[in-house]
């Protein structure tokens, strides 16, 4: 009976084995569709939260050259340690190795982690810009959640001879100052995004896909020669030490096309380590930093002079006896010059003929030449926070402020703008917008008749001449021409008793290439124990050596000097050469307190 019903038994439990197994094989297979197709999209997006990440491709910003090609700016690659809070908290026992590999405190690096972790983070950087040996030697400790990230630094191999020309970048390699600022856009690229698969430890698997192709950062070459800013810097550094003198600058421009082949600061700072510096050292005084101008602006005036056709360069003006008292304000000169032609009012710096020849003219006219030359405007240089400068409006000028413009007081301009105009006048009466950038000049625009251009060219010249008040800028071989100025430096209520001292120069003037303005702040006793502070004494010397040095590596030829001064005009017997360092030219006069300033 049991052997007969055996087979049954078998029967009904091979259907219950089956039942069973069929459903477990519809429970997988409803399971299955569950997760394919109904509820795909919600898995494959919690597996790509796990394992895909977009990770950004740094691109290497764009390298800055100089006008010969040398490198002045240059990224190089390095890593920087990132990590996931919550992966690394879990291995909390090590965060100590990982402080003392990365430099940092134990104590906040772990209170810093605990604080992203509480918030949800996934991403916090613990170490920038490390070289990438010991980025590696980190990675290497084998702490859970520590992960290294490609990024670029910058590098200026000059230092501080180009810092205030080149500027620097951030941490993330954005432009903060200078031409990198300026060109940022075309310097930094965009960087590149891939998707990449990562393991459970976050070690990368494969790359996806290339969700945007990297673009590196373009090439600028700029207008500047690095060999004569280390001469302008070394120059200017050595007048500056040897007058103790607080700050100093030089902006050296090409005549024909106004790009900018020096530019150099003093006190300046290392762009590789910028944090050490006081802000103050980081401005480009060349282009921010104002001041009133002295007697550099008598050019300007006798410029308006001889473009009115009331004055020629033989105009007499009668500056005896050496002072001139004016709607009740009194003006020196260094000592009684009696009757000047206009070209010596210059040679000898004269404000009283330049402040008669001056109020002479329409103040409207005055005006005019004034602002045509670049005066109370930017100069289209396009570098960041270029001072406009400050020059009153006809409407606000009396008679006294018509008189103290005439000689560079009253108003306020940058060594930019100085040196722009009077390339102005060297190029024949051609206004360029100043550039940064090789082949980035102009054409130019007229703003002053070729033919007074040349006159006050020629005038120029007798300030570098015996008589003149810069015998200290001739250079050998070459023909010089220049304007000295010394102001004193404004303070509440009137003039302070420290004084910028100026000098601003063409050469060759026989076929102009070069002009060069040097600006220094409170001069005071130099080496010797003398105390001067006159511009052909202090900032004269420093156009001559650098200029020396330039003329000779661009290559520029030597005039014919044997009988360069013929056809110029002579110096009058009366006039006896002038020793800076003796007697200073007119504008250094401790005066101008008794002279309204508008």
């Amino acid at each position: 009976m049991n052997a007969r019903l055996r087979p049954a038994h078998v029967r009904t439990r091979l259907l219950v084995v089956a039942g069973v197994l069929g459903l477990a094989c519809s429970a997988l297979i409803v399971r299955a569709v569950d997760l394919q197709v109904v509820r795909k999209d919600f898995y494959q997006e919690q597996g790509d939260a796990r394992h895909l990440r977009d990770l950004e491709i740094p691109v290497s910003r764009g390298t800055i050259f100089d006008r010969n090609g040398e490198p002045l700016a240059v990224s190089t690659p390095v890593d920087s340690i990132w990590v996931n809070p919550q992966e690394v908290l879990a291995h909390a026992d090590r965060i100590g190795e990982l402080a003392t590999a990365t430099g940092l405190d134990e104590d906040a690096l772990r209170q810093r982690l605990r604080e992203r972790a509480e918030a949800g983070k996934e991403f916090v950087y613990v170490k920038r810009h490390l070289n990438p040996d010991d980025a590696q030697a980190v990675l290497r400790l084998g702490i859970g959640g520590v992960y290294s990230q490609r990024e670029f630094k910058r590098f200026y191999p000059a230092g501080e001879v180009m810092a205030h020309v080149l500027g620097y970048t951030n941490i993330d390699d954005h432009g903060q100052e200078g031409v990198e600022l300026a060109f940022n856009d075309w310097l930094a690229g965009t960087p590149g995004v891939k998707r990449v698969l990562r393991d459970r430890k976050g070690h990368e698997v494969e790359s996806v896909e290339l969700l945007r192709e990297a673009q590196p950062g373009r090439d600028l070459t700029l207008s500047i020669d690095r060999r004569i800013q280390y001469l302008a810097y070394r120059e200017l550094m050595a007048a500056l030490r040897k007058h103790n003198a607080r700050s100093g600058s030089m902006v050296v421009l090409d005549v024909k096309s106004g790009e900018i082949i020096a530019m150099v600061n003093l006190p300046s700072y290392n762009p590789n380590a910028r944090g050490a510096a006081p802000a103050d050292y980081r401005r480009n005084r060349a282009v921010t930093d104002v001041v009133e101008p002295g007697s550099t602006m008598k050019a300007v005036t006798v410029a308006a002079a001889l473009a009115s056709g009331k004055w020629k360069p033989d105009t007499k003006v009668d500056t005896a006896p050496g002072t001139w008292s004016f709607y009740g304000h009194t003006f020196h000169d260094t000592r009684n010059h009696g009757l000047l032609d206009v070209t010596h009012v210059i040679t000898v710096s004269s404000n009283i003929g330049a402040a008669k020849i001056g109020g002479s003219l329409p103040r409207q006219d005055m005006y005019a030449m004034f602002h045509a030359l670049g005066f109370g405007q930017v100069s289209g240089s396009g570098f960041p926070g270029e001072a406009s400068g400050y020059l009153p409006i006809p409407k606000d000028w009396g008679p006294v402020e018509q008189a103290t413009i005439s000689f560079g007081y009253g108003l306020n301009v940058t060594p930019l703008q100085i040196a722009r105009a009077y390339a102005a006048i060297a190029d024949g009466g051609i206004l360029h917008v100043p550039t940064f950038v090789k082949g980035g000049g102009d054409t130019g625009e007229r703003v002053i008749d070729g033919k007074v251009a040349a006159q006050v060219l020629a005038m120029l010249q007798t300030v570098v001449a015996p008589g003149g008040t810069a015998p200290t800028a001739a250079i050998p071989n070459y023909i010089v021409g220049g304007k000295t100025g010394t102001s004193h430096q404004s303070a509440a209520g009137g003039y302070s008793n420290r004084y910028v001292s100026l000098f601003t120069g063409v050469v060759p003037v026989s076929d102009p290439r070069l002009v060069a303005s040097v600006v220094i702040h409170d001069a005071g006793s130099n080496s010797a124990g003398l105390i001067s502070y006159a511009g052909g004494y202090v900032s004269a010397p420093v156009f001559a050596k650098v200029m020396d040095g330039a003329l000779r590596l661009l290559d520029i030829p030597p005039d014919n000097v044997r009988n360069w001064y013929v056809g110029g005009p002579a110096v009058p017997a009366s006039v006896s050469p002038v020793t800076p360092v003796v007697e200073p030219d007119a504008e250094a006069l401790g005066n101008m307190t008794e002279v309204a300033t508008p």
